[in-house]
């Protein structure tokens, strides 16, 4: 475990603590995984810094024209937002899906994304959202910089975020709200509903305009390395009627561009690429559903 453990006022300050440890510690928020991967000797860093104080980073806003969710943001917060539930439907639903009540309002869905593992639920929903993330770091003046990037560039393979946590923070997600004219949904398959990794998730977000389909995205967790763009699935959607045919179609699109493994944990990978195409159908139709509703 660590031998320090300390706090952060600001940005500012947590980058400016972390460069003084020269790679020797991380910051935390929830803990959820980094407590853990302390614990098992993952995580050799022997300073933690403490971000939870740092003003402005435990809220959803407006910002530009994005919901802007700030670091410390934690999945029982976003859950229960009436903002995220009537603006990103599936986060909301993805987020209140997470762990059990206690993980979720400890664990933070940033810290969510830093883990960067493909079955990570809020993950996929925020991929199926085109999320982008703001980055900060010390310039070579010690000025603190912001970047934002998209979600997808902060992953580089399984439970390797791109993003050096010596050195960086992710201080944001945003996303453009989702129109009157979207719907969207969120599905995870687990072998119970709480307390256990899923075997598969699956984000999708549809827009209707003029009776089709505008806009299509489905995101799936995990089917590879990353969470998953079936943007073959997708292609296939855009300009076609929101028929039974269609939603079928894109939905053996998607299994069959998945590639999920056999796993003791989530099941044989016949089970699981069958049931790609059960749960992308299933929330394509929900998500159709949503958007008909709204344009009522």
């Amino acid at each position: 475990m660590w031998n320090n453990y300390l706090f952060a006022e600001s940005v500012d300050d947590a980058l400016s603590q972390l460069a003084s440890f020269a790679g020797q510690a991380r910051l935390i928020a929830g803990g959820t995984d980094l407590v853990l991967q302390s614990q098992r000797g993952q995580c050799p860093s022997t300073t933690m810094i403490d971000v939870t104080h740092i003003p402005g980073l435990n809220q959803i806003q407006m910002q530009d024209g994005y919901v802007l969710i700030g670091a410390t943001v934690t999945h029982a917060q976003i859950a229960s937002s009436p903002q995220i539930q009537s603006q990103a439907t599936l986060l909301a639903q993805a987020c209140g899906q997470v762990g059990g009540p206690q993980i979720r309002n400890v664990a933070t869905l940033v810290g969510n994304v830093v883990n960067a593992l493909p079955a990570a639920d809020g993950a996929v929903a925020l991929f199926a959202l085109n999320a982008e993330t703001q980055v900060a770091s010390l310039d070579d003046h010690s000025q603190v910089h912001y970047t934002w990037m998209p979600i997808a560039e902060m992953y580089e393979n399984v439970g390797v975020c791109t993003i050096d946590p010596c050195v960086q923070m992710v201080t944001a997600i945003r996303f453009k709200p989702l129109p009157p004219s979207a719907g969207s949904d969120f599905q995870r398959l687990a072998r119970r509903r709480a307390l256990v990794l899923p075997i598969l998730n699956v984000g999708t977000v549809v827009e209707l305009r003029e009776g089709k389909i505008a806009d299509a995205r489905i995101a799936i967790g995990p089917v590879a390395p990353t969470p998953f763009r079936a943007t073959r699935a997708e292609q296939a959607l855009i300009g076609q009627p929101a028929t039974e045919e269609a939603l079928n179609r894109a939905a053996q699109l998607a299994m069959a561009d998945a590639r999920p493994r056999s796993s003791l944990l989530r099941g044989s990978q016949e089970y699981r690429t069958a049931m790609v195409e059960v749960l992308v159908r299933r929330a394509l139709n929900n998500a159709v559903r949503m958007a008909k509703k709204e344009a009522q």
